[in-house]
């Protein structure tokens, strides 16, 4: 069985209402990131982190997956899929799909600001000051902040080198050094970049662009996976 290794951004969930960082009507609109998402911001005003990231969470409750999400899922039928996501709500999982890598953390979990190891569910919306791990440090939101280095890419590399056909969904590829991840898929796998904005800078080998919103062209290209598979 072929395997398809998907990597997901933040165009994928804002068409199930999810708001993004970098358009005009996200989130940085309201607060700037050194203030909510950064060590710097938790230092200065741990309660403030913690309020962001509550709305963040609450927000991500009143939302569903959307076809994007509930197509990759479909692709199952047929291929092993391994999704590598970059963003930190749970809309995969919730959609069904069963191997889902997140890179930069999970905002539905919390850990232990003293051990990096506890990590834990968090139950509703609510992440409060303080609420501690088991050995009583403040519980953190378990997410990669700006300045953090991202402990889970090489993981992420090791998945990459292994696809026979490599999808990229809802992301720039500007952000390092996620937007490297790319250049570890074997050259003749082919490659799927989605994304309205979609403009690679450089040449990457059995690339095929397609410039649409995710809702549209990934069940239109999990269609024609599917069909060609038979």
């Amino acid at each position: 069985m072929k395997k398809v290794v998907v990597f997901t951004g933040a165009g994928v969930s804002a068409e199930s209402g999810v708001k993004t960082f970098r358009d005009s009507d996200g989130l940085w609109r309201h607060y700037r990131f050194e203030d909510v998402a950064s060590p710097q911001a938790w230092h200065n005003d741990p309660e403030l982190v913690l309020e962001f990231y509550n709305i963040r969470r609450k927000q991500l409750l009143e939302v569903s997956p959307n076809p994007a999400h509930l197509a990759l899922v479909k692709l199952e039928e047929k291929f092993e899929v391994q999704i590598i996501t970059q963003n930190v709500d749970d809309l995969h999982k919730r959609a069904g799909s069963k191997n889902v890598f997140h890179l930069h953390g999970e905002i539905r979990k919390s850990r232990s600001t003293a051990d990096p190891n506890l990590i834990y569910n968090i139950e509703g919306w609510e992440l409060k000051f303080g609420d501690t791990c088991e050995k009583g440090s403040q519980l953190r939101p378990h997410v990669v902040w700006f300045g953090e280095q991202v402990d889970t890419f090489s993981a992420a590399t090791e998945i990459a080198t292994a696809a026979d056909i490599f999808i990229v969904i809802g992301t720039s590829l500007v952000v390092y050094p996620a937007a490297g991840l790319v250049d570890y898929v074997p050259d003749l796998s082919p490659k799927y970049l989605i994304d309205p904005k979609a403009n690679m800078p450089w040449a990457i080998q059995n690339l095929t662009i397609i410039q649409e919103k995710a809702g549209k062209a990934v069940p239109e290209l999990v269609e024609k996976l599917l069909n060609s598979s038979d």
